[in-house]
């Protein structure tokens, strides 16, 4: 049994799901995917047999392992810090077109104020 409570589940969950699909299954899974005769299969499976070595799963699987990194914690935070960067560029963008929207809309306003003030006045004189 592993001791980490996660690989533990893990290789509890693998083993259940394993002992219910039967020795079969992946023969028959492929079978009907590639719509192969079953002959065909058995040579194949013979000649793939044949060329590897015992243990060959187990190595590729610790050999994965081994080379599996964890992220650290410089990238996590260089990874925080762009990603904060590309929000504050994105709220920026973003006040900075509503601010613009704003000041069209307050300065044709303002247009529309001065008109109707120069109409008065010229109707005053």
């Amino acid at each position: 049994m592993k001791t980490n409570p996660e690989e533990n589940a893990w290789f509890r969950l693998r083993a259940h799901a394993a002992s219910r699909l039967g020795g079969a299954f992946p023969d028959r899974v492929l079978r009907l995917a590639h719509g192969c005769p079953p002959r065909a299969w058995q040579r194949l499976g013979c000649v793939a047999a044949d060329s590897l070595r015992p243990g060959f799963a187990e190595r590729v699987i610790a050999a994965a392992r081994e080379r599996l990194e964890l992220p650290s914690y410089g990238s996590q935070l260089a990874l925080s810090a762009l990603t904060a960067a590309a929000c504050l560029a994105a709220v920026i963008l973003f006040h900075h077109h509503e601010l613009a929207a704003a000041d069209a809309r307050n300065l044709a306003e303002w247009r529309r104020i001065v008109a109707a003030a120069q109409d008065l006045d010229a109707g005053a004189r």
